[in-house]
């Protein structure tokens, strides 16, 4: 499903809207609603994120959405509980740590992509870190997302794309997720670099927050990602969660 997606966007010549939820937050009936609306809004991918309790690549604002939804109960089985009742007509992505994974047992592939689930991203497990732990998962049901930071080396880049599937996402930045006021000045050379090395759709995240910054995005890369904004309007309101959604699908086809 996220290859016929971004095939479908290619020959439209249009750029990915990826957006990224904490699964649960601010609660499993708003978690639902929310996944429903962005993506009547224009959300291409929805990454639904299973809260940890150390969730070390996040910033703030995803770390305070993952610590809600684990009070208020929320788990693995419980995200695909959520993907299951929304059903959203667009790919999803499960976004996850390496443990949560682990602790569900050898089905959970089957069982994420028998949700609804059409891709996955570890974030905790790079090319090469548990070659066993990565074949399993490579050879699941759901397509691999990998992650390339800035500073990968371009034959490094090459070898991660070569064990990913769907998309890869690109890091915009060192450091963890949160909103930023600009986006890196060497990011067209980043995406230029990630283009020569692989084949694969190129979706920028990390520091994304506004229209025009997803549209900035959008003129180098074939999606962008949005998170942090995301997960902070959406505690404040599911409305203004799908408001903002719809405000950057607008300026992602203002082409």
């Amino acid at each position: 499903m996220l290859q016929r997606r971004f095939d479908f966007l290619r020959a439209a010549g249009r750029r990915a809207l990826v957006c990224y939820v904490t699964s649960g937050h601010p609660d499993r009936a708003a978690s639902v609603a929310l996944v429903q609306g962005i993506a009547d809004a224009g959300a291409d991918v929805i990454e639904l994120g299973v809260p940890f309790s150390d969730p070390v690549a996040d910033g703030p604002v995803i770390q305070e959405s993952s610590q809600r939804a684990l009070d208020a109960g929320m788990t693995l089985d419980g995200t695909l509980d959520v993907a299951a009742a929304a059903r959203p007509g667009v790919p999803l992505v499960l976004f996850s740590y390496l443990n949560p994974i682990l602790a569900a047992g050898r089905d959970v592939l089957d069982r994420a992509a028998d949700a609804g689930f059409s891709g996955i991203l570890v974030t905790d497990l790079p090319v090469g870190a548990d070659p066993v732990r990565e074949q399993w998962i490579g050879s699941g049901p759901l397509a691999f997302v990998r992650l390339v930071a800035p500073t990968t080396p371009d034959v490094r880049m090459a070898e991660i794309a070569r064990h990913g599937s769907g998309f890869v996402y690109l890091i915009s930045r060192l450091g963890v997720t949160g909103a930023r006021a600009e986006l890196p000045p060497d990011l067209p050379d980043t995406v230029r670099r990630l283009r020569g090395a692989c084949s694969l759709p190129i979706c920028v995240g990390f520091g994304v927050s506004s229209p025009a910054q997803a549209k900035a995005v959008g003129d180098i890369a074939d999606g962008v990602v949005i998170g942090s904004a995301l997960v902070s309007a959406a505690a404040r309101s599911v409305d203004e969660g799908v408001a903002l959604v719809r405000a950057l699908r607008a300026a992602l086809d203002d082409r």
